[in-house]
């Protein structure tokens, strides 16, 4: 395995500080146990009498289902470890659990769905809109782009690769529209949405502000759908998030610049501007804008960070949908923050380094890994190829500011 080797390397076993409690993003009482009885909630409910309900020999942690324990393992510095051993069956569970409830996520500009399985888990489900071949078309403002499934599943994939470990697993999926969404849902307004199209094709397409009519329906065939099903992070209400303005958003305007796209000099007020001033803050953007470019993301107006554990924390990645839209050009200035600042971290260069070199051919590393996924193929080969030429094109904007 191609991803074996990499995570042998040394560049990804540089260790992470030590995790101590404050450093957690949930602190668990040893003693509470995952209990799946509630008066009609879905949320799971802990009981504290769990040593006498537990079979010998084993701990209250081993009753937590996986995705409340891919909760209770964040902490300051990662999202989920690098050989995280719940991984493997964290994607499985988003592929393969029944859906016992489908309900529309309101907010964003695009249809998404909430589906809650029988442990309490949940998964935010985007559908197929387009084809693994077609490009976004060039006359398209990037804020009018359709969010892609496979870019989700992409994304989170390629985030690992790279170290970031920033995005929530996401796995593809094929959902059938009749029993997994239709009858099943509680959500009045997606269920008047439902219709049998002319070619006898059960579609559907919610409420939201774009793509949600009967010319953008979600098709099935009779009733089967690709999506994506990403993790869910751990609810606001127990674990606060603060969402940040990036200081390289664009206009999301149709003739006006930003300011970063007017002065090359922008990036000196960046770094005198909290939290941009003190910490990895910036050099974590740049790492943002590194992934984005990679798989050609205009769409990042925004990021989040968990308030618990204040500005010295990673960013979360959230929302690549609009990635892996083109694969014939590149869209430079998604690395204005990397060109500007002429800052990038040791570890990131190293790797990007590491995955330029034949044994480590990050589109062969990827291409593997998404041969896993039961949507498998993932990304149309072209966008793999795509890659490898952003890559070289990475360093070479970092051998320029080196030059400088």
């Amino acid at each position: 395995s191609k991803l074996a080797a990499l995570f042998e390397h040394p560049l990804y076993n540089i260790p992470v500080p030590e995790v101590t409690e404050k450093d957690k993003l949930f602190v668990v009482n040893p003693k509470e146990k995952f209990s799946l009885h509630s008066s009609g909630s879905d949320k799971w409910v802990s009981s504290s009498k769990a040593e006498t309900l537990l079979p010998t020999g084993k701990t209250a942690y081993d009753t937590y289902p996986t995705w409340l324990k891919f909760h209770v393992g964040i902490n300051r510095y990662e999202l989920y470890p690098r050989r995280d051993p719940l991984l493997p069956t964290l994607l499985r569970d988003l592929a393969t659990q029944r859906i016992i409830s489908s309900v529309q996520k309101f907010g964003g500009t695009q249809l998404k769905l909430i589906m809650t399985f029988p442990n309490y888990g949940q998964a935010l489900f985007k559908p197929m809109k387009q084809t693994r071949d077609q490009e976004t078309p060039i006359d398209f403002f990037y804020f009018s782009d359709f969010e892609r499934h496979n870019a989700e599943i992409a994304a989170f994939h390629l985030d690992r690769i790279l170290d970031f470990r920033r995005i929530p697993p996401v796995s593809g999926r094929l959902v059938n529209i009749t029993k997994e969404i239709r009858d099943i849902t509680t959500d009045k307004k997606l269920a008047k949405t439902f219709f049998i199209s002319p070619a006898g094709n059960v579609c559907f397409y919610g409420e939201c502000s774009y793509y949600c009519s009967t010319e953008h329906a979600l098709c099935g065939k009779p009733d089967q759908l690709e999506g994506s099903m990403a993790a869910l992070l751990p609810d606001k209400t127990l674990a606060k998030r603060r969402s940040w303005r990036s200081p390289w958003r664009r206009s999301y305007h149709k003739s006006k610049k930003a300011e970063w796209e007017l002065n090359p000099n922008y990036c000196a007020q960046v770094r005198e501007t909290p939290p941009y001033n003190r910490g990895h803050r910036l050099l974590d953007l740049i790492d943002m804008a590194i992934l984005d470019f990679l798989m050609g993301n205009m769409d990042r107006h925004h990021y989040e960070t968990f308030e618990k554990f204040g500005n010295d924390t990673f960013l979360l990645h959230l929302d690549n949908g609009r990635g892996f839209g083109t694969h014939s050009r590149d869209e430079p200035s998604i690395l204005a923050p990397l060109q500007q600042c002429c800052s990038i971290k040791k570890s990131t260069y190293l790797r990007l380094q590491l995955l330029a070199t034949q044994p480590y051919r990050l589109s062969d590393v990827l291409r593997e890994v998404l041969a896993t996924d039961p949507l498998a193929p993932v990304l149309a080969e072209p966008h793999l190829q795509a890659l490898d030429r952003r890559l070289r094109k990475v360093l070479v904007v970092v051998g320029h500011c080196l030059a400088r």
